[in-house]
């Protein structure tokens, strides 16, 4: 009875090498894996064609999906190689991990991995200051056919003679390999094949302590009921940066190490070049080919067989980007990791809710990409809207597959929506998850709603959720919500919380004509809300300070768009209130200046209107800050008034001009702030018209003698004002 221990590291190419080597030559009768033993069940499905790593086994607690944990496998993942040996081979496969049924029942543990770095005294040892570095060099990018295994016994042996015995969680894990390897021993196998991580070799080499130790470690551990499937995973997954504590930094580089028999060097490089010049960035044959003769040169001088990815990647840098850190990412992010999503069969066993939505995108087009792709789509087609309606559930259901705020052309209440689309493997997860709420999509998402409302929530989340009933079109759940809706307005004194959930309520009430929903009762309730919004505004106004007006005014903003989408009647009793409102003399002059705008933009205020109020704003007797804030909230959002109305700009000019030296550096972060958001053709318009402003002045002043030293000292001023030359 013989048993091969074959210590790996858990995704490496030269490891996977190795093993696949190993085993051909040791021709096992049975093969023990490093993992989770629920999944032995699962193995016959690792030998579907339709099985495309890189791929995870998912376990969870069925009675709390917090409880869940991923054992990933890529290609070059020595495990997968050992499962491909066995499916080929004709031979068992049994996985001899500690089962997620203890692990998921166990408290927090300390003690849930070595104790110390093994890599790093090993790399340490031989003269590296970078474990990944020596790990590299000495089993990953090796070729040839000697077993590594022996070597790496010995190795880890010698590192755990100085430590302490295992302790917790770690403890239980070695007992229970034994256990597995034990029984394995008496159902009668001769030729045991180990496949583990390399720090627990150690552990499972002859001679194994008793059984009654194991045991005595294993008794009385607490249970949960697991669930276990196949899910797809990714080369980002994979990656250290993901926080994948067994993750590697370059799976994509790994990927190609593995699947590469010839020139490793000058493929991955032409690649490389492949990336760029999708970027239309200028790289030609001569680059790649000084690319390669460099990286092969830097091999030569620092002693390794053939260039690694340090070579690589600085031949990289300095010949295929010129420098360029920028396109080194991109490199790095599209190839050195890479974004390759796996395949999994469909009769894989899948919660209802998963195997809805696999069947429904399957029916939409929709694509699981872990690639960032922009998805535009029609509304009054039939399959943009049944895609529209798809992903607005998911989001209710906290699965982001699709997000509108990444995307540059996000279009509010329209016929058209552009989404940002990227599939994540930890979806996988959130979709156990939220089956609570329903097997099937459109049900989960209503049950969701529906329990948003429930109770007594904030108005904003009552809104939020009536919006999200019109969007993802659950009829079911949107009579509760409006109730729910019209009881918590009607209830609520703040009108902050109102002001900053109409405009919400508002963009709903125009999905009735583009997904077919009667949105009468919603715009009734969006009435309602309104009305006390209009009488409550002016008590919220009075005795604010500078950033409570700040904040009020963005919220008039919002609501002043909203009335836009209600109809005129709503607009007419919006702007009537702030007619009212602008009138109040304890106004802050921010929220003034806001109002003064919105009202001249509605028609209500003539040009003389406008020069009347700001003068009185801008007079020696204000105080130049209360002045600089009026002028923020007027001119927030466009200048063209400055470009086109001469008798404006002479305001502001004289304003300026008046202002004391001593003051004048304390308002000009105030004047930067709103100028300094004006476009540069803006800028440049109103310089133009300010510095013709000092002829015309000439013509008009009363004066009988112009100071023109005094008058071309503001024109200084108005260049650093506007970011303009002088």
């Amino acid at each position: 009875m013989t048993t091969h221990l074959l210590g790996i590291r858990h995704h490496g190419p030269g490891s996977a090498r190795a093993v696949a080597t190993r085993l051909a030559e040791l021709e096992p009768d049975v093969v023990l894996i490093e993992g989770p033993p629920e999944a032995d069940a699962l193995v016959e499905l690792a030998e579907d064609p339709a099985m495309a790593p890189p791929v995870a086994l998912l376990a969870y607690a069925t009675d709390d999906v917090s409880r869940a944990a991923f054992w990933p496998f890529a290609v070059f993942s020595p495990e997968w190689q050992a499962l491909a040996y066995a499916r080929e081979a004709g031979i068992p496969v049994r996985f001899c991990d500690l089962p997620a049924a203890h692990t998921f029942a166990a408290g927090p543990d300390e003690h849930t991995g070595p104790p110390v770095d093994p890599l790093a005294l090993l790399a340490s040892a031989g003269g590296y200051d970078d474990p990944e570095r020596w790990w590299d060099d000495v089993v990953e990018s090796r070729r040839n056919t000697e077993s590594p295994f022996e070597v790496i016994a010995e190795a880890m042996t010698a590192v755990r003679e100085d430590e302490k015995p295992p302790q917790g969680n770690e403890a239980r894990r070695e007992a229970y390999m034994r256990s597995v390897l034990r029984r394995t021993r008496k159902d009668g196998f001769d030729n045991i094949a180990v496949v583990c991580g390399a720090w627990h070799v150690p552990a499972l080499a002859d001679p194994l302590p008793p059984a009654s130790h194991d045991q005595a470690v294993l008794k009385g551990l607490p249970k949960r009921k697991v669930a276990c499937t196949w899910v797809p995973w990714t080369h980002g997954r994979l990656a250290t940066a993901s926080g994948y504590g067994a993750g590697v930094r370059s799976p994509g580089w790994y990927h190609h190490l593995f699947t590469t028999a010839e020139d490793v060097t000058t493929r991955w490089l032409a690649g490389v070049a492949a990336v760029l010049r999708e970027e239309d960035l200028p790289v030609s044959t001569a680059h790649v080919i000084e690319a390669v003769r460099l990286a092969e040169t830097l091999a030569t001088l620092r002693g390794r067989s053939s260039a690694g990815l340090a070579e690589v990647t600085e031949a990289t840098r300095s010949v295929l980007c010129g420098g360029d850190e920028v396109q080194v990412e991109l490199v790095t992010r599209r190839l050195v990791v890479g974004e390759r999503l796996g395949e999994v069969p469909d009769r894989v066993p899948q919660p209802p809710l998963a195997a809805d939505l696999t069947a429904t995108a399957k029916r939409l087009r929709l694509k699981k990409d872990p690639i960032v792709k922009e998805l535009d789509l029609d509304l009054r087609t039939p399959g943009g809207l049944d895609r529209s309606k798809l992903l607005h559930r998911l989001r209710i259901l906290g699965i982001e597959w699709g997000s509108r705020e990444a995307s540059a052309r996000r279009n509010k209440g329209t016929f058209r929506e552009t989404w940002a689309l990227c599939w994540e493997p930890s979806f996988e997860v959130d979709l156990v998850a939220a089956a609570v709420h329903g097997t099937t999509v459109p049900s989960a998402a209503t049950a969701a709603v529906r329990g948003t409302v429930e109770g007594t929530p904030p108005l904003d989340e009552v809104t939020t959720a009536v919006e999200n009933c019109l969007l993802a079109d659950l009829p079911e759940a949107l009579p509760e919500a409006l109730a729910a809706l019209d009881a918590r307005a009607a209830a609520d004194a703040d009108v902050a919380r109102l002001m900053s959930a109409l405009p919400a309520l508002a963009r709903a009430t125009r999905y009735g004509n583009v997904r077919g929903t009667d949105t009468g009762a919603l715009r009734a309730v969006a009435d309602r809300m309104l009305d006390r919004i209009c009488a409550g505004l002016p008590p919220a106004a009075h005795g604010i300070d500078d950033d409570a007006a700040a904040r009020l005014a963005k919220l008039v903003d919002g609501v002043h768009d909203a009335t836009s989408l209600l109809g005129d009647d709503a607009k007419e009793r919006w702007l009537a209130a702030l007619a009212r409102l602008a009138e109040r003399p304890s106004l802050p002059p921010l929220l003034a200046g806001r109002l003064t705008r919105i009202l001249h933009d509605a028609g209500l205020l003539d040009a003389l209107d406008i020069e009347l109020r700001l003068g009185r704003a801008l007079t020696p007797g204000v105080a130049p800050t209360a002045g600089a804030a009026y002028v923020e909230g007027f001119f927030d959002g466009g200048a063209l008034l400055l470009v086109h109305d001469e008798s404006l700009l002479r305001v502001i000019d004289a304003w300026l001009s008046a202002i004391p030296a001593d003051v004048f550096t304390e308002v000009l972060p105030l004047l930067r702030r709103t100028f300094g958001a004006f476009s540069g053709p803006e800028k440049r318009a109103i310089g133009q018209r300010a510095a013709g402003l000092t002829g015309t002045a000439r013509v008009v002043a009363a004066a009988d003698e112009l100071d023109e030293d005094r008058a071309e000292r503001v024109l200084p001023v108005l260049a650093t004002l506007l970011g303009v030359g002088a």
